[in-house]
């Protein structure tokens, strides 16, 4: 449980960032695959959106305009609100500072869990379903935690820059260090970098393998538990923050002396 706790806290080390991003990228996996199968678009691919932005607007095909329109906008909201749900925690001196946006992400899913076949049908001014923006939303606030969590060196939703992070990596590893003078630079590959990258490139396959199987067998209610994996890692460390959160409101509150 103490375990689970340090995951999210503010002060953070190499081995809570990889354990998170680990674990976050095989839920974006699962989720950006499996919702692939029933909505036929990969609600994390944001540069696809823009090409496709760009695109329409050229062709003028304003229905594919919209709705690349609507998934970029509400990718940046739920960057935006990762965002402003971890300056709260900061600023009201809480530890589990990343526990916040997870907790958003998990009562989020909850419903697309339960209830995706019903919000397919619920239409929108981006001319998507409510599920296209709900999932590009959670896809931005999750993504936003890994950022954030690592100063920006993990991505938990797509996987571009760890694939290229692998391969730069590699390069370094097969290069042929012929001579080696104070004047050449020996090449070294990094071998935590290159550690990082292949491993949530991995569970961010394993997460989609798993995410694609469970909507074609059982359907929507395949995320459930993925929801359950976000609650284990959020609430925990919440319900230990409650007295200080309790102390903070009480401060507030009181009337201060002149």
């Amino acid at each position: 449980m103490r375990r689970l706790q340090l995951i999210t806290y503010r002060h953070r080390s190499r081995s809570t960032n990889w354990t998170l991003g680990l674990l976050l990228a095989f839920n974006a996996g699962a989720v950006n695959a499996g919702g692939f199968l029933v909505l036929h678009t990969y609600t994390s691919h944001m540069t696809g959106f823009a090409s496709q932005l760009a695109d329409s607007a050229v062709l003028g095909n304003g229905a594919l305009f919209l709705s690349a329109l609507g998934a970029i906008s509400a990718f940046v909201i739920g960057a935006a609100v990762c965002a402003v749900l971890v300056n709260w925690g900061r600023q009201n001196r809480l530890r589990a500072i990343y526990a916040l946006p997870l907790l958003l992400e998990a009562a989020l899913m909850f419903p697309f869990g339960i209830m995706g076949a019903i919000t397919l049908t619920w239409p929108t001014p981006f001319a998507v379903p409510v599920t296209v923006l709900l999932l590009s939303f959670i896809m931005g606030l999750q993504n936003a935690v890994g950022s954030k969590t690592s100063g920006g060196s993990i991505r938990t939703t797509h996987m571009t820059g760890n694939i290229t992070d692998f391969g730069m990596e590699l390069g370094k590893l097969i290069y042929w260090n012929a001579r080696h003078t104070p004047s050449v630079q020996f090449v070294r590959h990094e071998k935590a970098r290159m550690k990082r990258s292949a491993g949530l490139i991995l569970m961010f396959v394993l997460g989609g393998v798993i995410g694609a199987s469970g909507f074609k067998l059982v359907g929507f209610i395949c995320v459930v538990p993925l929801a359950l994996l976000l609650l284990a890692l959020s609430v925990p460390p919440l319900l230990a923050e409650m007295p200080l959160l309790v102390a903070h409101r009480r401060a507030w509150q009181s009337p201060r002396r002149p």
